[in-house]
Formats: structure tokens, sequence, C-alpha cells
């Protein structure tokens, strides 16, 4: 009788506890990414001179993202149509433009992420509260890399650093993305005033 309530007991405080954090695996973070429809959330983001920022970040895969700079930024930036698009509103005239496909960025943007792709992932680790990819076009990498990290139980991407290829880092540190049905006007480049 004793043993059974030893049992029972030890099931039940094995229950309710929560799960051990874990590395996660790389189908597990490319099936979280490919799970991102339609998204939302908050950014703060470090750029290479020490300066923050702050704003609403906007996703829509396959790739498309708006980062939606709060004031006193006047920037807006935008993926739309293969293209990366960044608006100065301080200066007006036309964006800086890039391709897409030149960007680490497109890694997490892609229609089918998959990062057990050969010599797309450099780095792989775990640091008892996060695991961390590094990732980089292998085709191309010279064009920079991505390194991301997700927390687990549920798996969620928090931060991620671009290293542009050229030596300028960028970290871009996510509030909770939330599920949004967000409409394709919002990344239209031609419904930018």
């Amino acid at each position: 009788m004793i043993r059974t309530f030893i049992a029972a007991l030890t099931a039940l405080v094995l229950t309710t506890l929560p799960a051990a954090a874990q590395k996660l695996s790389l189908g597990e973070v490319s099936q979280y990414l490919n799970s991102i429809q339609s998204a939302q959330g908050q950014f703060t983001q470090i750029n290479g001179d020490g300066s923050i920022s702050t704003g609403t970040i906007s996703i829509k895969r396959p790739g498309k993202v708006r980062f939606e700079y709060k004031p006193p930024e006047q920037a807006l930036v935008l993926a739309w149509a293969g293209a990366v698009y960044v608006f100065d509103k301080k200066l007006g005239g036309q964006p800086e433009t890039y391709p897409l496909s030149q960007t680490p960025l497109s890694i997490i943007l892609a229609k089918n992420v998959n990062l057990g792709r050969a010599g797309m992932v450099t780095g792989h680790s775990y640091d008892g509260t996060a695991t961390t990819v590094t990732a980089q076009d292998p085709e191309h990498p010279d064009r920079g890399s991505i390194q991301m990290k997700f927390t687990g139980n549920p798996v969620q991407l928090r931060q991620w650093v671009i290293n542009d290829g050229n030596g300028s880092k960028t970290t871009v540190v996510l509030g909770a993305l939330a599920d949004k049905n967000l409409p394709n006007s919002v990344f239209d480049v031609n419904r930018v005033k």
C-alpha cells in the first residue's frame, strides 16, 4: 500500500513539473519556422553602432516582412516581391532596395525552411535556456549569416543577429509573435506614403 502511494505520488509530481529544457533539433526549429504563416509582435533592434530602435514587426510567409519603427526613428523596412526596401522618411525620395535572396533574412522568410540542408547551418548550440542556430546560404556564404535564438516548450523565436557579410551586425530581440491574419497590403511597397 505504501509503495503504491509513493509510486502514485511520484507520478503526480513528475507530471506537474515542467519538462526539462533541452536543445531543439534542426528539424524542430525548421518545423516551427514553417508554422509561422502570418504574425505580428514588438521588437527591439540593436544596431552596429550601438544605437537602439523599437517598433512593430509583421511577418507573412513566404517572403514578406515589415519593420515599422517607433519615433524618433522615421524608418520603414519592407520585404515584398523578392526585394527588401528601406525607406527613410526623414530623407524622403526612393527607398534603398536589395534582393531579398541576398540577405540572411531570406532564410526565415523562405517558403520552406530546411535547416538540415547541407552547408546551411554553421552552428547549433544550447546554453541551458535557449537553442542557437547560425545559418547561411550554402551557395553564397559571402552574403552573411543569421544567428537565431529559440526557447522551447512551446518553441519561439526570441532573437536574431544578422551579420551582413561586410562585418556589420544587427540584433533584433523579439517579443512574443502572435498569430494575426495580415492582408498583403501591409507589405505592399506601392502603398507606402
